[in-house]
């Protein structure tokens, strides 16, 4: 169920989400937490549909904030600013989603707009699909959210966008691109547990050039091991395709040279067959969803392994 409500304010958005509960009759206390979406009419299909998917696990209420900077709209005396949009059922996964379209003025005021349609008492997370604030703590739906999730690797400029955050970073702040590896992290830190606990003196990953996840987790085994890493390009590769340690004994390896399985080799060891999936956007959304609380080991990495890898 869509429905259109053109040049609307909150108060009647929130009484007709409350008149569609009634009909249903459910109500919104199943919610865990409040899903607020900063994007823009390209991108926000796409960031619906993985806030669907991950709603299922997590039911929450999606608010989305499109800022309509159509400079052909011209206000009228009775216009109020703002369009809206309300799914419900199929359309809006375990949940339900307000799509709001800010105009003029309001546009710089989304927390404004935001405020009355919060779910009470559950925790809100800001989610930036694609290019996020320089600050998110800063920003008016990012002050208001116990959680920040951001998607560096997704922005227009991955380089420049992870050193901005970087240098904003808040306890309450996450990257996607750091949930990317965590089977990697979860796997290596495996490999590494099985004897013998030879030193290793030096590490190798292998991924694509320019590859934001890639440098974190490189950034995270010079941070870790204390040894010295590098990194190996590979041509026409979609994620991180192997990590390499070097011991006295020889070369313990986790690769994955197809999307769907992986290898784990020990010196003098046949080598094993393992499922390490490319994780996809619903499976780090739907673990961060999880989790709303500090994430210490991204908070190591990003504000001191970041440096010991890019000096």
């Amino acid at each position: 169920m869509i429905i259109d409500m053109p040049n609307t304010r909150t108060r009647d958005i929130s009484h007709k989400i409350d008149e569609l509960h009634e009909e249903r009759g459910e109500a919104a206390i199943g919610r865990v937490l409040t899903l607020l979406i900063e994007t823009d009419a390209e991108e926000l299909e796409d960031a619906l549909e993985v806030a669907n998917a991950a709603s299922r696990e997590h039911p929450c209420r999606v608010i989305a904030v499109v800022p309509d900077h159509n400079p052909d709209l011209k206000a009228c005396e009775d216009d109020s600013n703002l369009n809206a949009q309300v799914r419900f059922g199929a359309d809006a996964g375990a949940g339900e989603i307000i799509i709001l379209y800010p105009r003029n003025g309001l546009i710089e005021h989304p927390d404004t707009l935001v405020m009355p349609l919060l779910v009470a008492d559950t925790p809100i997370v800001a989610w930036w699909p694609t290019n996020p604030p320089a600050n998110p703590a800063q920003d008016p739906l990012g002050a208001m959210a116990g959680s920040r999730i951001t998607d560096a690797m997704r922005s227009n400029n991955p380089e420049a966008t992870v050193e901005r955050l970087r240098r904003h970073w808040s306890p309450e702040d996450v990257d996607l691109s750091w949930t990317r590896v965590t089977v990697w992290r979860a796997m290596l830190a495996s490999l590494l547990d099985q004897p013998p606990h030879l030193p290793i003196t030096e590490v190798k990953v292998s991924g694509p050039a320019d590859f934001l996840p890639s440098e974190l987790l490189l950034a995270w085994l010079r941070l870790k091991l204390g040894v010295p890493v590098k990194y190996e390009v590979v041509e026409d590769a979609e994620a991180v395709t192997g990590v390499y340690f070097t011991r006295e004994d020889g070369v313990v390896s986790l690769e994955r040279p197809h999307e769907d399985h992986a290898v784990i080799s020990f010196p003098g060891q046949t080598p094993q067959p393992i499922s390490v999936p490319i994780r996809t956007l619903e499976d780090c959304l739907s673990e961060e969803l999880r989790r709303i609380d500090l994430d210490q080991v991204y908070a190591d990495v990003i504000n001191t392994g970041w440096d010991l890898t890019h000096a």
